[in-house]
């Protein structure tokens, strides 16, 4: 008795076919851009646009091609929320220092301070 002939398998790894890892490693060293614009017009009057932009790379790529934003986003990297509380830091330092000079002057010649820096 002979069984029946099966039918290839188009998800079976042989050397012919590539698997969802090397598809993705194959797209991240490479990259892959994908753009689109949504319009929405009325009576030929433009309502709404959206522009779609999406960058599939690997970090390496996308360096590469000088693309770096989470570097800065201090949301996204330590370095940039620290980068950010120092700037911040720096502002409010400056600033007592400022408000000290104005009102630390004007006790010094025998001035009011006003109601608001009064110590209670």
């Amino acid at each position: 008795m002979t069984t029946p002939g099966r039918l290839s398998d188009p998800y079976a790894s042989d050397g012919g076919s590539a698997n969802l890892a090397d598809i993705l490693e194959r797209v991240l060293d490479k990259g892959i851009v994908i753009a689109g614009d949504i319009r929405i017009n009325l009576l030929d009057i433009e309502l709404l646009t959206i522009k779609l932009r999406l960058i599939v790379a690997s970090l390496d790529k996308a360096k590469e091609m000088g693309i770096d934003w989470w570097e800065d986003d201090p949301a996204l990297s330590g370095a940039a929320r620290r980068r950010e509380l120092a700037r911040e830091n720096e502002q409010l330092q400056a600033r007592v220092a400022e408000l000290e000079s104005r009102y630390g002057a004007g006790e010094a010649k025998g001035e009011e301070r006003p109601e608001a820096v009064r110590d209670e």
